[in-house]
């Protein structure tokens, strides 16, 4: 892929990759990258975070729990994610 690649080849290719990995598994996968498919698959994921009432990020391992309102447990398996959750080192006497 060349830095000068469109956006839009990028996102295909990423999104074509997850749902060649998961047909390797014999998983059916739903993609979109239609506006209005995207905007509800948006709403839905705002409410589903909105139940969350705890929230359990481990950097170290790469995951993040959340716990929903109704006890249910819902796993996150992300390189990134934990670290962006992870709250800042802070010194005793530094400023900031």
């Amino acid at each position: 892929m060349s830095e000068h690649e469109e956006p839009e080849s990028k996102l295909s290719e990423a999104a074509s990759r997850v749902s060649d990995l998961e047909a390797e598994l014999e998983i059916s996968a739903n993609t979109t990258t239609e506006a209005a498919q995207l905007a509800r698959a948006r709403a839905l994921l705002h409410e589903w975070v909105d139940s969350v009432v705890a929230v359990v990020s481990t950097p170290g391992s790469g995951r993040v729990v959340l716990i929903h309102e109704d006890g249910r447990e819902s796993r996150i398996a992300s390189p990134e994610l934990p670290y962006r959750l992870a709250v800042p080192v802070r010194f005793a006497g530094s400023d900031g």
